[in-house]
């Protein structure tokens, strides 16, 4: 039996929880922008019930970023390396 990787799946979600005028927020949208992947942000100054759900987690600081599983809190660019990104159409092996 073959197993063949599918290359049209999607990598899990990242989202970014952030703050107005956050630095380590800036610095974690370019480290994902760089590396490209895709986020979405959500602005806990502006959405109460996703402030008081990173907060029931015990974050008190932004950005506070979740993919699957797994979050952290900070600028952290060790975890952003280590995220799957989106396989490359170009690079992907050619199935008979």
């Amino acid at each position: 039996m073959t197993h063949t990787q599918n290359h049209d799946t999607e990598p899990e979600p990242v989202t970014v929880y952030s703050t107005t005028k956050c630095v380590q927020c800036d610095a974690t949208y370019r480290a994902l922008d760089k590396k490209g992947i895709s986020y979405s942000v959500i602005n806990v100054e502006h959405d109460p019930e996703a402030a008081q759900m990173v907060k029931a987690l015990g974050y008190m600081k932004a950005p506070v970023v979740f993919h699957g599983n797994d979050h952290w809190t900070g600028f952290r660019p060790d975890k952003i390396e280590n995220l799957p990104t989106k396989p490359s159409r170009e690079n992907a092996p050619i199935l008979h």
